[in-house]
């Protein structure tokens, strides 16, 4: 007869072989469902790849084709330019070409004093460039302006110098774009706040109409009996 210890190393042995048996059944489950996880993933990168060369690039090309050709049809005529670019950006707005056309449409809307109009497909454009995307916000805010919604085109101004991230031609523009809506609302500490800013940030930067910062900092300084 065996002996107890006998016995209980034949239980454990029992035991590591039954443990090892459900662990192989399980390795070749798992087989098969990585199997198919790696099969579903070559499928899926099929399908991308045939999307891109045989219906994504093809149709980037000919949105891009739509939004060169427009400024030969426009030749200079913001009307015109408008017209085909906000056709490009509604029937293209999904891929680059048609982004773009949708920046371009709101510009040439802008030209033609048509804000609302530019609003909307400003809104319709994004990008990750940081000068691209600050110019876009900044011309919202000059949109907003115009429409004397002034408390919103700072909103805007505010999202391009962030945006803009300290670049140096595009923030102390922008700060003069708020100073100058602070001026309108007749809020002058506030338009003296962005003049000093650029003054201490951004002390090579001209304002192109051949006054210099520390004029508009005089000025705003008397407004408040400074």
């Amino acid at each position: 007869m065996a002996n107890k210890n006998e016995v209980e190393e034949q239980n454990a042995i029992d035991k590591l072989n039954t443990n090892l048996g459900e662990a192989s059944e399980k390795i070749a489950q798992n087989k098969k469902v990585i199997f198919w996880a790696v099969g579903g993933l070559a499928v899926v990168a099929a399908f991308v790849l045939s999307y891109l060369f045989i219906y994504r690039n093809p149709q980037l090309n000919k949105a891009f084709e739509a939004y060169n050709q427009v400024e030969i049809k426009a030749e200079g005529n913001d009307s015109v330019a408008a017209a085909e670019y906000k056709k490009v950006a509604d029937e293209y707005g999904s891929n680059d070409a048609g982004n773009l056309a949708a920046l371009s449409a709101a510009e040439a809307y802008y030209n033609q004093g048509k804000y609302k109009e530019a609003v909307k497909y400003l809104e319709d454009f994004s990008t990750s460039e940081p000068v691209l995307g600050a110019n876009a916000l900044a011309l919202t805010g000059d949109c907003y302006v115009n429409l004397k919604q002034y408390d919103k085109a700072l909103e805007y101004f505010n999202k391009a110098i962030k945006k803009a991230d300290k670049n140096p031609q595009i923030v102390p523009r922008v700060l003069l774009k708020e100073a100058n809506v602070y001026d309108e609302q007749k809020k002058y500490d506030k338009a003296l706040e962005c003049y000093q800013q650029i003054k201490d940030q951004y002390p090579s930067f001209q304002t192109g109409n051949g006054a210099g910062i520390d004029a508009y900092i005089a000025r705003e300084q008397a407004r408040l009996g400074k």
